[in-house]
């Protein structure tokens, strides 16, 4: 990795120093997944290699059983689960009296643009950082952990999606690792994968001390380019061939991440990714066919209450910041 830096010297200052953030944040999410995964494949070692034996034969096409040097990576947001988990965590810290009214709302703004358009926004990407960060600034790791298992089971279990789940099973019955790469708090993802049964997750890190929340980053969330870094620097670590690996995403920031990948999968795509994928050859996974209208058309928002106040308050938020 200190040989890649060393090749950006040819950027300009602002295009180094943003490369370098996207490397920082895909090395620490990287190292922050295999930390958080290694008790977990101690403790389930001896019953995957029993449940191995007795598997049943899977498809030979793929994914290609027994191969160790392949693994899978899963965007979570839209691919993996309806809507976005950064939501669905603020609105279950609000419930517990993490922050005010006022922050809901723009949480609630947020989710209802991503479940409209079908698209992220930097703008209110950058603003759920911004928002989340200082909600838990100060807290304790293990405290917002212990939070997010209950908020797992409030909001987030029942809007999983079937059939990118039973890609990522597909995946683990071949007896390979499966990940999620996720711009969410690594601690989130890691609930999130451990709940599925998954290897673990890649997100974002927030910087902690002692335990604690700073409020600060590490590095960039891990978001477009720095999930593609996240994914390679795993892959060195784990001695994976990327060529042999798969990623599933909905959203054409991940293309990076897909592009690396020698079998990419565009699932519930939005529009750019759409197209890119066909133009690619690219298989594509849409589970949002003849549900689109009420689980898409329908924001987020209107789950909230008095607070967002449905489909009205979401319109009359966004005239307000016009």
């Amino acid at each position: 990795m200190l040989t890649d830096m060393a090749a950006l010297g040819w950027l300009t200052p602002r295009r180094r120093s943003a490369t370098a953030r996207s490397v920082l944040a895909g090395e620490a999410s990287a190292e922050a997944a295999r930390k958080s995964s290694q008790e977990q494949l101690a403790e389930e070692s001896l019953e995957s290699a029993e449940a191995a034996e007795t598997a049943a034969p899977a498809e030979p096409e793929f994914p290609v059983v027994g191969d160790e040097r392949a693994a899978a990576f899963f965007d979570l947001d839209n691919t993996v689960m309806q809507g976005a988990a950064l939501f669905h965590f603020g609105r279950g810290l609000y419930k517990r009296k993490f922050f005010q009214r006022q922050e809901l709302a723009r949480f609630a703004w947020q989710q209802a643009w991503f479940r409209i358009a079908g698209v992220e926004d930097p703008e209110h990407m950058q603003d759920a950082r911004d928002s989340a960060l200082s909600i838990v600034k100060g807290h304790r790791v293990a405290e917002l952990m212990s939070i997010g298992e209950e908020i797992y089971d409030e909001y987030m279990a029942e809007r999983i999606w079937p059939g990118t789940r039973a890609l990522a099973q597909a995946h683990l019955d071949a007896g390979q690792k499966v990940w999620l790469v996720t711009a969410a708090p690594v601690e989130t993802a890691t609930i999130i994968a451990r709940r599925l049964g998954l290897t673990g997750a890649l997100g974002t890190v927030a910087e902690s001390v002692d335990g604690v929340y700073t409020g600060k980053l590490v590095g960039e969330p891990l978001h477009g380019p720095a999930k593609a870094e996240a994914v390679r620097a795993l892959a060195t670590a784990e001695g994976l061939d990327l060529g042999r690996c798969a990623a599933y995403s909905d959203s054409h920031n991940d293309i990076p991440m897909l592009s690396l990948v020698g079998h990419p999968y565009a699932i519930n795509p939005d529009t750019k990714l759409r197209k890119h994928a066909r133009e690619l050859d690219w298989r594509l996974r849409d589970y949002r066919t003849g549900r689109k209208a009420a689980k898409i058309g329908i924001p987020a928002a209107a789950g909230v209450g008095a607070i967002a106040g449905g489909t009205a308050a979401a319109v009359a938020l966004h005239r307000r910041r016009r």
